[in-house]
This record gives C-alpha cells, structure tokens and sequence, in this order.
C-alpha cells in the first residue's frame, strides 16, 4: 500500500509540474552580431528572429520564435573607436525596420547617434594617466553606444526579422567607423504569464498536492476491492449479521400471522356450528305445541351457548 502511494506522488508531482511548464512561459533572450556590408551606399545589416520565412539576407542559422503577446525590446550596440574620423563625421542617422514573415515593414524607427563628445585636454589628461593599460592592451580608445531601436508587442502578421541601415546625415556622404556590432532582443511577459514565471514552483507544489488528492478519491473511490480488501469483508459480515438479526424479527410476524389465521378459522367454523343450531330450533318449534318446553329448554340452552360463545369470542379477539 505505501508503494502505491509513493508512486501516485510521484505521478502528482510529474503531472503538476508538466501543467505548470506547459501554462508557463520563459521570456525571450538573444544576443547576436551584426555585420554591416559596406560595399552598399548604406550599409544594411539583418537579424532574422522568425522562422526563416522571409528571405532578405538573413545569416542567423538557429531560428527562434517570439511568443504572441511579449513585447519586445531590441538594442543594438556599437563599438566605434575614438577616431579624428568618427570626431568629424559627428552625427550620423540610425533606422530600423521590423519586417513581417510576408516581408511587409510592420514597425520602424530613426535616431541619430553620435560619439560622446570630450574635450582635447580631458583626451591627453585621459591617455597619459591611461598610458601602460593601453600599451598594455587592457584598455582600449573605444566608445560603446547602446541604442534601443524597436520596442513592440509580437501579434499577427507575426515578425520576422529586423533590417537595421547606417544612413549619413545630410550634405555628408561619410559613414562611422565600427569595430564590432551587436544586436540584443529580450522579451516582456505579459503580467499573468509573468506572475505565473515568478511563482512557476509554488504554483508547482499547489498543483501537485491538488492532483495527488484527486488520485487518491479515485484509488478509494473506484478501486476499493483491489486495494481495501479488509473494509470490504467487514462491510459483507456486518450485513450478514443484520440479516441474522432480521430473521427472528421476520419469523415472529410469521408466527404471529399463522396464529391469527388459526383462531379466525376456529371462529368461523364455531359461528356455523351455532347457525345449524339456529335452524334445528326453528324446526322444532314448527313440529307442534306438544314440544314447547322442550323447545323452551332449548332456546334456554342455546342462550347459554350463546353466552359461552360470546364469552369465547371476546377471549380469541382479545388475545
């Protein structure tokens, strides 16, 4: 009996986390880089977040899919050194598009970025103080900019793939400097999944313990015989012992029944007895005057029968 009932908590447990895993949902997290082509007037680079429908130059080979309903929130990253070139150009304009697994834009965004501007004595103060890291390699003359590009909740049409373009601001035909660039998409849940994702193991043991009551009303309830043999034979001798029991009850009433049946029998068969009697003195009365006293006598000892039978009559019915 223990052994079924470990196995039925274990089975409660796997059944309560399974639901719980398929209710829940985990938020979305990628970081990829991006690599500009610059043989383009303005450089274009892809990050395909879909299934792999759209066809536009997507180089990511493991595809994910965003859940419908997170809102997401893309940044893209880029490191550019603190070059006289980068200082010159100054400005320069960022756009991004979110395009749909059909290939139509759905969402789009434009800022301008530039580099943070320092000053030539802070520059020098900067690299004198800074001078064995950078021979040193453990420092470098770089700027990180870190742009949010898109935020969007994922419905239908579903996206694909975001399409980021490094535009020259105008007059200017020159571009920034890059070193590397990297793209980063996380998701938002929406509050009842969310608080779902924060409780996941609390929800986790309530769940189990509720499916492990249901099995347990299901073991008792639909296979007591097989698991509770010993209830179901007390439960057969005490019925027997209440049909024990029942019987005298039921064979008194008979009893009873049968002598009620006899002294009805014995009442009528005295009640025709008296009627013949009755009619034997109509007779005689008939016969002549000669037997009146007799008749007399008769009817006197009729009454006297009479009287005895009543007498009778009043013991039978009343025992």
């Amino acid at each position: 009996m223990c052994m079924v009932l470990v196995f039925l908590m274990v089975l409660a447990a796997f059944v309560g986390i399974g639901l719980v895993q398929l209710w829940a949902e985990e938020p979305v997290f990628v970081r990829e880089k991006l690599f500009f082509d610059y043989t383009e007037v303005n450089p274009t680079a892809v990050f395909c977040a879909g299934g792999g429908g759209f066809d536009g130059g997507c180089y990511r080979k493991k595809q994910m899919g965003v859940p419908v309903g997170h809102t997401i929130h893309v940044y893209l990253l880029l490191v550019m050194p603190e070059s006289d070139f980068n200082r010159d150009i100054g400005v320069f304009q960022l756009n991004a598009e979110l395009i749909s697994i059909n290939g139509d834009v759905i969402g789009k965004s434009s800022q301008p970025v530039m580099l943070r501007f320092t000053s030539l004595p802070l520059r020098l103060a900067r690299t004198f103080f800074m001078a064995i890291p950078l021979l040193l390699g453990i420092s470098s003359e770089t700027q990180k900019v870190k742009i949010e590009i898109l935020r969007y909740k994922e419905g239908y049409p579903r996206s694909e793939a975001v399409r980021v373009t490094l535009a020259p601001r105008a007059g200017t035909l020159s571009l920034p400097q890059l070193y590397e660039a990297e793209i980063t998409m996380n998701s938002q849940l929406p509050w009842s999944k969310q608080l779902v994702h924060n409780w996941k193991w609390t929800l986790s043991v309530w769940i189990s313990l509720y499916v492990y009551i249901f099995f347990l009303i299901l073991l008792v309830g639909c296979f007591r015989q097989l698991f509770f043999p010993f209830t179901t034979s007390a439960g057969v001798e005490r019925d027997a012992s209440v049909e024990e029991l029942r019987e005298p009850v039921m064979g008194g009433r008979r009893n009873d029944r049968v002598e009620v049946s006899d002294l009805m029998s014995k009442w009528q068969h005295s009640r025709r007895k008296r009627k013949a009697i009755f009619l034997n003195k109509e007779v005689s009365e008939i016969a002549g005057s000669s037997a009146s006293s007799i008749s007399l006598t008769r009817e006197d000892k009729s009454a006297v029968i009479e009287e005895d039978v009543g007498d009778s009559e009043s013991v039978c019915l009343g025992g």
